[in-house]
């Protein structure tokens, strides 16, 4: 039988590994080699929900960060998530994060994770997270576009991996993307110069609507909803 799209996922996490080097004070965040529970908690996540040949639309978020595909290796998917709506087991420390739960109350909204995820692949323009740490030597999630140097570190490495992620079973027609900034310039460019999408719709970043516009959040919903409806025309 020919491998499904989680075969095929999970095969792409597990051949995850960036050894180039990094700006000064950056660290790479690979959950997938970190941590021994990561891979088979996320495997046990896509065969569940990608266990087919469906094509699905993509949606790019930036990079992982530590409390939520840091800790599953599922991105948009912190641990109380993994366990409800999902219903993977996890043993391990629970995490919460702002923008797994404004995620997930969308996935709600569109008709629960198995509706969502028959048509919807999220990964992000890098695939591997990266961290700093402050003064006090404690240690925070890092994006790629936060410092010159690490993005051009990182280009050559994001472009093969986006494509790699298009090699999955991606429809090419529409391409999502979390964050109206400097993510979507990103992404913006790098779609002009390899035409990877015909169209690019950008959405507000969940953790900017969950830590500025919590009061406006069904607002925001419905303007996802509004949005993914396009897949469906």
């Amino acid at each position: 039988m020919p491998p499904t799209f989680a075969d095929k996922v999970i095969a792409f996490n597990t051949s995850l590994e960036f050894n180039d080097p990094l700006p000064n004070g950056i660290s790479i965040m690979n959950p997938f080699r970190q941590n021994d529970l990561i891979l088979p908690i996320s495997s046990a996540f896509y065969r569940k929900y990608y266990s087919d040949n469906h094509t699905r639309h993509l949606i790019l978020g930036i990079n992982p960060g530590r409390f939520g595909a840091g800790v599953t290796g599922i991105p948009f998917t912190d641990t109380k998530r993994l366990k409800d709506p999902c219903g993977i087991g996890y043993t391990g420390k629970s995490t919460h994060e702002p923008s797994s739960v404004f995620v997930y109350e969308v996935i709600e909204a569109y008709g629960g994770p198995e509706a969502f995820y028959n048509d919807f692949y999220i990964n992000s323009v890098f695939p591997l997270g990266f961290t700093i740490s402050d003064e006090a030597g404690k240690e925070k999630n890092y994006n790629y576009y936060d410092s010159k140097e690490l993005t051009a570190a990182v280009y050559v490495f994001g472009v093969e991996n986006l494509r790699k992620q298009l090699a999955l079973g991606l429809e090419t027609d529409i391409c999502y993307c979390f964050g109206t900034g400097k993510n979507e310039k990103f992404i913006r460019a790098l779609n002009e110069k390899y035409r990877f999408f015909g169209e690019l719709i950008a959405l507000e970043h969940p953790r900017f609507i969950m830590q500025y516009k919590s009061r406006s959040k069904m607002e925001y919903i419905d303007k996802y909803l509004k949005a993914f409806s396009k897949i469906r025309k």
